[in-house]
């Protein structure tokens, strides 16, 4: 029986193949892509947003705002921290000064990182709503009529 010796970069091999494979197949998706896709402009109708079959009357809602993403991408973040302290946890005694230090650093660019994002406004939604006093309460009659004095005001039919 024969031993084969493997020589270190021999055993990057697959893992080198496995990223050629990948950059492949991206790069000739990209260009089945564009050489598959219509050529011609989409026409209005294709453009227009479509609700079930209803003709929309007025422009489509305002998408969700930056910081609604950014705040999910927080969450996912913190969520992957708390991942990673698992292994810390069962393992600490182990790691001793070294894993401590690492796990340090690790929370200390993650806490870096929330703080730039606060400071930058991640967290905050816009403006504090001050309620005025006195104002009545809403009502669905109210609501209608607040809406049909829109609606014509506008010039359109109520």
């Amino acid at each position: 029986m024969e031993v084969v010796e493997l020589k270190a970069v021999d055993a990057y091999l697959p893992v080198l193949i496995l990223m050629i494979v990948g950059i492949l197949f991206a790069a000739l998706s990209f260009v089945a892509s564009g050489l598959l896709a219509p050529r011609k402009k989409p026409t209005a109708a294709k453009l227009a947003p479509y609700e079930c079959g209803i003709v929309p009357d007025r422009e489509p809602p305002q998408r969700f705002p930056v910081r609604f993403y950014l705040v999910a991408m927080i969450f996912i973040v913190f969520d992957i921290e708390i991942v990673f302290m698992y292994p810390f946890a069962v393992v600490f005694r182990q790691l001793a000064l070294f894993g401590l230090i690492e796990v340090a650093a690790f929370s200390v660019v993650l806490f870096v990182a929330l703080l730039f994002l606060v400071s930058n406004g991640a967290l905050t939604w816009g403006p504090a709503k001050i309620l005025t006093k006195g104002m009545p309460s809403r009502t669905s009659e109210s609501t209608i009529a607040r809406i049909s004095a829109s609606r014509s005001s506008d010039g359109q039919a109520a």
